[in-house]
C-alpha cells in the first residue's frame, strides 16, 4: 500500500493483463481474500468476494488495517486445538458448502497474499517504479526487536 499511495490513478488503474488488471485490481483481490478468510474463520459467511466501494484506493487504505488487527486478534485467540479444527460450514462466493481446518485457511491467506505482493511488484517494476522488498527474511531483518524477542 506504502508503493501504491505514490502511483498516479492512471498507473494504478494501469491494465497490465493480468487476471486482476492493474496494481490496485490486484490489491483489491488481496484485500478482498484476506476479508473474506478471515469472516470465515470467525464464523460469518459473506456474500460477496467484493462490496461497491472496495475498487476506491481510499477505501482500501482505510478499511485494511482493521481487516489486519482483525487478523491479529482472531491468532492471539486462537488455541492450539482451534487451529486443528475445522472450519465449518461456509459458503463460498458460489454457494457450495466447504470445510478446512483453520491452520490451512492461513497458509492460504499468506500464500495468497505474497503471490498477488509479487504481482504488484512486478507491475511497478515495468513501470519504472522501485518497489520494497518483499523477502520475509528483510521483513524480519527490519524488526529486531520482535525476531530477537522470539528467542
Amino acid at each position: 500500500m506504502d508503493a501504491a499511495r505514490g502511483l498516479s490513478p492512471d498507473e494504478l488503474n494501469h491494465d497490465f493483463g493480468t487476471a486482476d488488471k492493474s496494481v490496485l485490481g490486484t490489491l483489491v483481490h488481496i484485500f478482498a481474500g484476506d476479508r473474506i478468510w478471515l469472516e470465515r474463520v470467525q464464523g460469518l459467511s459473506r456474500e460477496r468476494l467484493l462490496d461497491p466501494g472496495d475498487h476506491d484506493f481510499a477505501v482500501l487504505q482505510q478499511a485494511w488495517p482493521s481487516v489486519f488487527q482483525g487478523w491479529k486478534d482472531w491468532a492471539a485467540g486462537v488455541t492450539d486445538a482451534q487451529v486443528l479444527e475445522d472450519v465449518s460450514f461456509y459458503r463460498s462466493t458460489t454457494g457450495s458448502m466447504f470445510q478446512m481446518p483453520a491452520w490451512q485457511i492461513v497458509m492460504h491467506v499468506v500464500n495468497h497474499g505474497t503471490q498477488h505482493r509479487g504481482a504488484v511488484l512486478g507491475f511497478l517494476r515495468a513501470m519504472g517504479k522501485t518497489p520494497p522488498k518483499l523477502d520475509l527474511i528483510g521483513y524480519y531483518f527490519a524488526k529486531p526487536a520482535a525476531s530477537s524477542a522470539a528467542s
